[in-house]
């Protein structure tokens, strides 16, 4: 299946299927040099995707986390986010063939790439830390789906009540309406059939986004001025305990924002085959979607902290420093929502990916695990081929995150956590260590070095960013009651 779903409808003669089967597929129509159906992915569905899984939740806590570092410090950081995450995003793009970069072995998946250059207890710990962080985003996205769906029915309740009323909700309801809806998303097969999802979900996210912009403009124009100061948050209004662990908590908030890379070179996979090389292409997207997400970022949070300074709320749309106009407030909260549902899928599908091909190499006799139930569409005899094992898997991954959201409904110290835990290992580290791999860059020359001092350099970040985000849950723990507690 490509990109546009076009190839499933191209059958190659006989001839030629025997030559995919040895694998000399340069020349078909239909299969690219490994055998598989040609993909059809271009700069803008790999940017799509990238966008998709970029600009995400994260964006809304932006603002509290510019907040907490000030004028100076918070901007200075998001901009070395985003140069780190584009640099070594480039790098890991090299990664997606070894050897040649247009005819090498393709590796398919981040693990495929870890297992290609480096080895040993590495690949084990790698693969461990990809699918943690995606079990991780999975439970962070129906955080954040359920807040944006409760404050739709706060902003109401708000307008008609008045703002003194405390509207109290609880966020399980929510979680379990994302959670269904989910369940029926994650029956999608693969990555290749979802880029109408993404470029929906990008859609949205640009929705949303602008909207929170737009509040923020306008409550600058009421205050007749803009909040905030060059240090952030001071010692006063916070103990000086309380500074240092929001300080690093705002680390990891950033660092979340600008995840992605642990499924970059599963949306590298969907690009089609040279020339260009897809390294080549899969820059361009990211240079593109990076360049757009930090433009979107930097217009948002700074705005939101110009806005509110130092009172900024941990989410921007949903922390009701705006209550008017309302139903503006659930156009932006909706558009959270649809993109969250997308977004989810595109982190999601390495990890459905992964364990349905161990299980079938484990049982490739069992009929539960490879045979489909065809279940009928149309009467003019559609069909959609639903897998067994498919469907209970992935039922079961979405009912256990949705339950676990149930038990940590902490947006931002959750959002800080993922984004510190996940940053280092798979955005510098793997994609450090690869590269210097696949390139024999020589060691104590003056480029390994300097890759050596960035990667030690996000490491202290890292520690640092989840340190903070744990003593900020551990504060939330000590007041909060499962399936009680209410916003």
């Amino acid at each position: 299946m490509g990109e546009n779903g076009a190839a499933k409808h191209c059958y190659p003669p006989a001839m030629e299927v025997t030559s995919v089967e040895f694998g000399h597929t340069a020349g078909s129509k239909c299969y690219d040099d490994d055998g598989r159906l040609k993909r059809t992915g271009t700069m803008w569905t790999a940017s799509a995707h990238i966008i998709t899984a970029v600009i995400g939740s994260g964006v809304l806590s932006l603002a509290w986390a510019i907040a907490q570092l000030g004028w100076v410090a918070g901007p200075a950081v998001m901009l070395l986010f985003s140069f780190v995450t584009y640099y070594t995003s480039a790098l890991l793009a090299d990664c997606y063939r070894s050897g040649d970069p247009c005819t090498g072995k393709r590796n398919y998946t981040y693990m495929d790439a870890v297992n290609a250059n480096l080895s040993g207890i590495k690949v084990q710990i790698c693969g461990f830390l990809q699918y943690a962080n995606i079990v991780g985003v999975a439970i962070g996205y129906t955080i954040a789906a359920s807040i944006s769906m409760l404050a739709i029915k706060k902003a109401n309740c708000f307008h008609v009540e008045g703002h003194g009323d405390p509207c109290s909700i609880s966020s399980t309801p929510y979680m379990i309406i994302f959670g269904v809806a989910e369940i029926f998303f994650s029956q999608i097969p693969d990555f290749d059939q979802i880029s109408w999802l993404s470029i929906l979900a990008s859609i949205m996210s640009f929705t949303y986004s602008s909207i929170g912009l737009a509040l923020g403009i306008v409550q600058v124009i009421a205050n007749k001025g803009i909040q905030g100061s060059l240090t952030g948050i001071s010692v006063g209004a916070v103990t000086p305990l309380d500074k240092v662990w929001r300080s690093l908590q705002a680390f990891g908030d950033i660092a979340f924002a600008y995840s992605y890379s642990l499924i970059l070179i599963e949306i590298q996979d969907t690009i089609r085959a040279p020339p260009p090389s897809e390294s080549k292409v899969m820059r361009r997207a990211t240079v593109v979607s990076v360049a757009v997400t930090t433009l979107f970022y930097m217009l948002c949070g700074c705005m939101g902290y110009a806005a509110f300074g130092d009172d900024a709320p941990g989410n921007l749309l949903t922390g009701f420093g705006f209550y008017e106009p309302f139903w503006l407030l659930d156009i932006a909260n909706a558009a959270i929502v649809v993109h969250l549902v997308g977004a989810y899928q595109v982190y999601c599908q390495p990890l459905f990916a992964f364990v349905e091909k161990w299980a079938q190499q484990r049982w490739p006799e069992s009929r539960y695990i490879t045979g489909e139930v065809e279940v009928p569409l149309t009467p003019n005899g559609r069909c959609y081929k639903v897998n067994l094992f498919r469907l209970t898997w992935r039922t079961a991954f979405v009912v256990a995150t949705t339950v676990v959201s149930m038990l940590l409904p902490f947006f931002n110290d959750v959002v800080g956590l993922l984004g510190a835990l996940g940053f280092w290992p798979l955005t510098v580290y793997f994609p450090v260590e690869m590269y210097i791999v696949q390139k024999k860059v020589p060691r104590w020359s003056t480029r390994w070095v300097c890759l050596q001092l960035l990667s030690v350099a996000c490491l202290i970040i890292t520690v640092a960013s989840a340190a903070g985000s744990v003593a900020g849950i551990i504060s939330d723990l000590k007041v909060y009651k499962p399936f009680v507690t209410t916003y």
